[in-house]
């Protein structure tokens, strides 16, 4: 058992933090000064969570776990040498493109990093160590100039927009990126003095930036510009990894140092909240399993012994240390883990290989020799590819059954690189694409019609016909669900962590609560006598602590939490017709109105009126990274302004193939991730613009299986495909590159009522879960909401 130090913010935590974790020893230092009211409750919100259970009932879930099959887990392991790859330096850090899963980038001991594509055997491109201008550095490092410095880290952005890199010495460099050998220089930032140990993307405040650490003990953290919005200060000894993350809504960082220190730190105000010992109390790395439920370490000691241990983060206490090293490493080892249900660690000139349920080795492999005595090693995010680094400045893939059918579908082309975007995104997207025939191509289209192919779950006590939900939003931690409906009534449903759904994420295999407080209290709207015509509207703010909703009359905000109206405010005429909270900050709320005027509040004071458009407001989103907010109507028009000045930028009616404007009517539009790439979805088209400068990329209109009128669409989470539900019950899913169909769900997979019953029932509105790209909800025009996803292990598109 580890000691774990906590520091407590307030005498008032002491009681029931140490009466929920009273198996741990613990050491009480001093209270830190006090802080606003607002941060106070954050702090004990994650306080509460990171003593959510009791370490007996952690032991309890642990031994109740049960592990897959041996032979099947073997047999997804990549254990198959594909490919032997020559970098022409020593690779230090390798990772997988996040959503296509071929490209690989890899850095170098020379400082040279360079971008692979698995499939074609073909560097597609290197970048040489330079720097980018050295007036800009700090003193110490322009008198060392030096002319060759190793990569420590490479790092993909969520979105693969960007990749990061850190170097031995002072310095990261920030690439742009654009599929497939768009790389080009962002941003450098002399981040630390002596070495940069590790480094990370985070979106602390629905802001993309990226995360370091050094030699200097610092933790820090940097906007895209390149300034830097937050410092972690209190490591003794250097930071080794750090590791940003999220539960419950509450963002913090995990970090270690190379005294064995493990830290969390909270965003809000950048304080320390638990410090523990890591096994061996040494030099650790972290990382999250893939569905983030699962923390991991992996450290070496001075002495070369190695630690391998899973964490009870619930507790702050490690739940179990794995087996199988031998003593004496020399180095740090590294590891990665793989579709939650194994790791793979580099060392002894082999890998080896657990389940992450059992503490002893599942099998290890040599890869047939060549490999250094701790080789870097990565996975790609399917979990069925390896890259492992080699003696001799190079690097082999290992793939099991699917990747070898992945990697060998375009073997023979002899020009791969002059393949169009689409077609390349199309065949990479996936392995899966792959699974079931060898004969497999870019177009097949996955047909879901039974229920058996998906798991559904219909939320308990739904709206109802007479009072349909119109509006669906997931919760931004993604356990839970709110539907706003047609008579103005809002319902939430809630998970919980059960040991069926340990993370206590929105999923189909459970079914929900329908939540309300003790006092059963209702969030109702201020409804107008002709509700009939009212346009309900509906957003939650991105701490999930507020919901703002009207339905044809007065604007109300609610306390989600204590659930009840904190404000009252812009009666009708004219109605809201749609509403939006600024994504960076909650206190900027935007509404649209049946007038066609949109309002901006600010600290709940009008501060802007921006006009234009001809028909009430049906669409708002944020562009952060543009600094662009985007509005549509009902009369197909799109427009976009500057959020700093709010001037109008720029206005653009939706086309038609035949020329002309499309038909008046709701429209649409979704962000993707990358803030770039706008949704527009229109009862006659699905449509991707670039919001840059609002230039049309791409169109689908509603034909073949899919002929019916578009009802909603929504990107998934990561960006990769759009759903889109039609008026037929129909519900496509496309590549979000090129709008190729990969999947038609027929409504008889989740509809169960007689054909008389359901004939005419269709998704009114479809919405994504904000973490799990296989995921989504609809709200169904016979008043029901049901969630979707595919069975275990599969995915909607292959």
């Amino acid at each position: 058992m580890f000691v774990c130090v906590l520091t407590p913010l307030s005498n008032s935590l002491n009681t029931p933090l140490a009466g929920s974790i009273s198996k741990l020893s613990l050491t009480m230092n001093a209270p830190l000064p006090p802080m606003d009211r607002q941060s106070n409750d954050r702090v004990q919100q994650l306080r509460r969570f990171l003593a959510a259970e009791s370490v007996e009932e952690a032991g309890q879930v642990a031994s109740t776990v049960t592990p897959q099959p041996t032979t099947r887990l073997f047999d997804e392991i990549p254990q198959t040498v594909v490919w032997e790859l020559n970098q022409g330096s020593t690779v230090k850090t390798m990772e997988f493109h996040p959503t296509i899963h071929s490209i690989l980038a890899v850095g170098c001991e020379n400082g040279e990093i360079s971008l692979w594509d698995a499939r074609i055997k073909e560097k597609l491109i290197a970048k040489s160590f330079n720097i980018w201008n050295l007036s800009k550095c700090s003193v110490e490092f322009q008198a060392a100039n030096p002319q060759e410095l190793s990569v420590i880290r490479v790092a993909w952005s969520p979105d693969a927009s960007y990749i990061g890199v850190a170097f031995a010495k002072h310095l990261i460099h920030l690439y742009s990126y654009q599929f497939p050998k768009g790389v080009h220089q962002h941003l450098e930032i002399d981040a630390h003095d002596g070495g940069v140990n590790d480094l990370a993307f985070s979106v602390p405040k629905n802001q993309l930036c990226v995360v370091t650490c050094g030699d200097d003990k610092l933790i820090k953290v940097w906007d895209l510009n390149g300034d830097k919005i937050f410092s972690f200060e209190g490591h003794v000894a250097p930071v080794c990894s750090v590791l940003p993350h999220s539960k419950r809504n509450i963002k913090f960082l995990i970090s270690t140092s190379i005294d064995g220190k493990f830290r969390v730190w909270l965003y809000e105000n950048e304080s320390l909240q638990v410090e523990c010992d890591t096994p061996g109390k040494c030099s650790t790395s972290l990382l999250y399993s893939a569905d983030g439920t699962r923390l991991f370490s992996c450290g070496t000691t001075t002495e070369g012994d190695c630690f391998l241990a899973e964490w009870d983060d619930n507790v702050g206490v490690v739940k179990r240390i794995y087996s199988g090293f031998r003593s004496n490493s020399a180095g740090m080892v590294q590891f990665d883990t793989a579709k939650s249900r194994y790791l793979a660690v580099g060392v002894d000139n082999q890998i080896k290989f657990w389940d992450v349920d059992i503490i002893n080795v599942l099998t290890s492999t040599d890869v047939d020799g060549g490999l250094p005595s701790l080789p870097r090693l990565t996975f790609n995010k399917e979990g069925n590819l390896l890259a492992v680094s080699t003696v001799d400045g190079g690097f082999k893939v290992l793939a099991n059954v699917n990747g070898i059918k992945f990697l060998g579908g375009i073997e023979s082309n002899k020009e791969p690189i002059d393949v169009k975007m689409e077609d390349m995104f199309a065949i990479a997207s996936s392995d899966e694409n792959n699974r079931n025939s060898d004969d497999t191509n870019s177009n097949d289209v996955k047909e879901i019609t039974l229920p058996v192919q998906c798991q559904v779950v219909t939320m308990p006590e739904t709206v109802g016909p007479s009072n349909k939900a119109i509006r669906l939003v997931y919760t931004n931690d993604g356990d839970g669900l709110l539907a706003l409906g047609s008579k103005g009534i809002q319902k939430l449903w809630k998970w919980k962590p059960t040991r069926l759904n340990r993370s206590g994420k929105a999923t189909a295999s459970v079914a929900p609560e329908h939540w309300t407080p003790k006092t059963d209290v209702f969030l109702k709207n201020d409804v107008p006598d002709n509700s009939d015509s009212a346009i309900p509207c509906l957003d939650i703010s991105n701490n999930d602590f507020y919901a703002m909703s009207s339905c044809g009359g007065i604007v109300s905000l609610f306390n989600m939490v204590k659930f009840k109206i904190m404000a009252e405010f812009l009666p009708p005429p004219p109605a809201p017709t749609f509403l939006a909270f600024n994504p960076v900050d909650n206190n900027i709320v935007v509404i649209g109105r049946e007038d066609a005027e949109i309002d901006i509040f600010m600290h709940s004071k009008l501060v802007e009126k921006l006009r234009g458009h001809q028909k009430h407001i049906t669409g708002i989103v944020f562009s952060p990274r543009l600094n662009t907010m985007v509005t549509s109507d009902a009369d197909a028009q799109l427009f976009s302004w500057c959020t700093t000045t709010w001037v109008k930028k720029k206005q653009v009616s939706i086309r038609m193939p035949g020329g002309g404007n499309a038909p008046a009517g709701d429209t649409k539009v979704q962000f993707r991730i990358d803030q770039v790439k706008l949704l527009v979805c229109h009862e006659t088209q699905i449509a991707i613009y670039d919001a840059s400068n609002m230039e049309l990329i791409r169109w689908w209109l509603p034909q073949g299986g899919l002929s019916g009128a578009i009802s909603s669409a929504t990107y998934c989470c990561h960006g990769e495909v759009i759903y889109a539900a039609f008026t037929d019950g129909n519900i496509g899913i496309f590549s979000a590159d090129n709008l190729i169909l990969r999947c038609r769900i027929s409504s008889s997979s989740y509809l169960f009522q007689t054909p008389s019953n359901s004939q005419n029932v269709y998704p009114l509105f479809i919405t994504r879960h904000p973490q799990d790209r296989y995921q989504f909800a609809i709200g169904l025009s016979d008043g029901s909401v049901t969630i979707m996803e595919p069975k275990k292990y599969e995915a909607w598109w292959w």
